[in-house]
């Protein structure tokens, strides 16, 4: 199959004429009777659809005397203000669903297999990607199970916060089942990891995190007809000898919390006589390595929290205290503006976090960090507690995934700009474990000259290029840029500058010309970040996708196919991007937003609480 017929998302099935009512019902009542053995078990769920539904429940009133099926059919046959009812037998591994609807008195009997009509979804996730996709998801067509071994949502923007206690860790999680919850449609969520995927027989191979409770069995299968892969991504240890086993990390709500302890544990160990001043200070110095936004963010939290508070508590070891920020660059903060970087440099340095840049760590152990100096000086660094926070890398399951399709030298999975994996046809990528393979421009040169040039004369008008530049312009997104840079209006100025700057008229280029013209647009493409603000869109835009499936099958909305005909259905992901924070400490905050405006101090430390305030509170809206 050619890249230009698997650049978007396949056709969906078509809708069953009868859809399942019970989604309908304001009450869903599940009575599930299984034999096994000599063992009757009968469990009954009862389940309000809408919160402003009765929760009162009629009396059954009297039935005749005859089968289990024909007497719950009889009663809510009888009684509507039950509505509906579920009634499944499972012997023997066969099985079969009978239901009666007391409004209109029908009664029938359908088998299990009519319920697996909808096209299975599988959600590999519960973080800033996966939990998009799940609030922004309205197409009810969709079987849609989650598996993640955390069956929570973590904002974690606010992780640094939580490891010094500004931030209480209950409140940056949101269950993901309550989020689920507030879904009408067939959503499942299953605690468990995915330790493979299976692509060529769409399967998906879990391991329960709660212990041997299936059947003896620790492992389990899903199929799937969709797949969406939004797992994030690790912490990048390099293969640095004794990062993995001496390092903390600060990925996870648990890892916060973990940190939080060995740093009062520190103060506690220090505290204990026979320690000589020398061992004191070593357990009383803190070490971040990686001069990112969370890096910074938690040296800074760190500083608060022992001079604002441990001081008081430890007065006696309040000098021995020192924190020190490694950072392998020439600067922190490099993703922001320079007067950011500058400014945070100066304000570590005037507090007294020893800030070490172009140092690089090559080995670590349980006392020592090994640093290597850009001028190839080796020093050592003793520590009582160090926090890894450099680089990401992908999990384990991941890594073999790309085995399977072809992107084993990759470093994340590599996906089109519809999100979906290269070399296969129904499984997608979100967030930091995949990055966008932008096409380039000179690949598709030849396609692009051929499509414009309608009268294929062998030359192409200024006219002809105008009515595909926006098609070009949204296929790939680094001409807008690369016109942008060099604050030209659109294509047609950039060949009017390439002919000597001629009128517009007499423009007329062959295909020679017209790839010399579009060389230098290619040196425009960058990757996304790895942010949470990145996935989140990507989880949104995925869900939009798969909305509008049906619509977009009959009405395409996205750009020309260049290499193929009629036009895409979904315009290609893009990124936009809002503004970035980063916390200072001393209540001070940096703030970086759209259109060059960079605001540090007070005021951006408001903002800053203001925007994750209302994100938190209107979670189901932010995204």
């Amino acid at each position: 199959m050619s890249h230009e017929k698997r650049e978007e998302l396949p056709s969906s099935a078509t809708q069953p004429e009868k859809k399942r009512r019970l989604e309908r019902s304001p009450r869903v009542l599940t009575l599930s009777l299984s034999l096994s053995s000599s063992v009757f078990r009968t469990t009954l769920f009862l389940q309000d659809r809408r919160k402003s539904a009765s929760r009162s429940a009629g009396a059954p009133g009297k039935m005749r005397s005859s089968t289990v099926l024909e007497r719950f059919s009889r009663a809510f046959h009888d009684h509507p203000s039950l509505s509906k009812i579920v009634v499944l037998f499972a012997v023997s591994g066969g099985g079969l669903v009978a239901y009666a609807e007391a409004n209109s008195g029908a009664q029938a009997i359908v088998p299990v297999e009519a319920e697996s009509k909808k096209k299975r979804v599988v959600v590999l996730g519960t973080g800033w990607a996966g939990t998009s996709f799940l609030r922004n998801i309205k197409n009810p067509t969709y079987d849609i199970q989650v598996i993640s071994p955390r069956n929570y949502f973590a904002f974690t923007p606010l992780l640094p916060s939580v490891t010094c206690g500004t931030v209480e860790a209950r409140s940056v999680v949101e269950p993901i089942r309550n989020i689920v919850r507030k879904k009408n449609m067939d959503i499942r969520f299953l605690e468990a990891e995915c330790v493979k995927i299976d692509a060529e027989n769409k399967k998906v191979h879990c391991r329960t995190s709660n212990g041997t409770n299936l059947n003896g069995k620790e492992e389990f299968v899903v199929d799937y007809d969709y797949l969406v892969i939004a797992i994030g991504a690790r912490s990048n240890t390099f293969n640095i000898p004794g990062v993995e086993e001496n390092c903390k990390f600060l990925k996870e709500v648990e890892d916060a919390q973990e940190i939080r302890r060995s740093v009062i544990d520190c103060f506690e160990r220090a505290s204990l006589p026979n320690l000589s001043d020398e061992e004191r200070k070593r357990i009383l110095h803190f070490v971040i390595v990686g001069g990112g936004p969370t890096g910074v963010e938690f040296a800074a939290e760190l500083y608060d929290f022992v001079n604002e508070d441990l001081v008081k508590l430890y007065p006696r070891v309040k000098e021995l205290v020192n924190i020190t920020l490694l950072e392998a660059a020439d600067h922190i903060l490099n993703m922001f503006d320079k007067r950011i970087t500058e400014f945070a440099e100066t304000k570590f340095r005037r507090e007294g976090i020893n800030l070490k840049t172009g140092s690089m760590v090559v080995k670590v152990t349980d006392k020592e960090i090994s640093t290597k100096e850009k001028t190839g000086e080796a020093s050592s660094i003793p520590y009582g507690m160090a926090v890894w926070s450099t680089g990401i890398g992908q999990r384990p399951v991941v890594r073999d995934f790309m085995k399977q399709v072809g992107q084993a030298s990759r470093r994340a999975l590599a996906t089109d700009e519809w999100l979906r994996v290269e070399q296969t046809d129904s499984i997608y990528a979100l967030g930091d474990c995949a990055t966008i393979n932008q096409r380039k421009v000179m690949e598709d040169i030849v396609a692009i000259f051929s499509k414009a040039d309608k009268d294929n004369s062998g030359t192409l008008t200024a006219k002809e290029a105008r009515e595909v530049i926006a098609d070009i312009c949204e296929r790939y997104p680094q001409v807008e840029l690369y016109l942008k840079n060099k604050k030209l209006g659109d294509v047609v100025d950039l060949l009017k500058e390439s002919k000597g700057d001629v009128k517009e008229e007499s423009i007329e280029l062959d295909i020679a010309e017209f790839t010399s013209a579009l060389s230098q647009v290619d040196s425009q493409m960058k990757n996304l970040p790895a942010t949470a603000q990145v996935a989140a869109q990507q989880g949104a835009y995925l869900a939009d996708c798969f909305n509008r499936m049906e619509q977009c099958e009959k009405y395409p909305e996205g750009p020309l196919r260049f290499r193929g005909e009629g036009r895409h259905r979904f315009r290609p992901f893009r990124y936009k991007h809002l503004g970035q924070f980063a916390p200072l400490g001393g209540e001070q905050t940096a703030a970086q937003l759209p259109g060059d405006w960079v605001s540090i101090g007070h005021s951006s430390q408001w903002l800053w609480y203001s925007v994750y305030a209302s994100k938190l509170a209107g979670a189901q809206g932010c995204w």
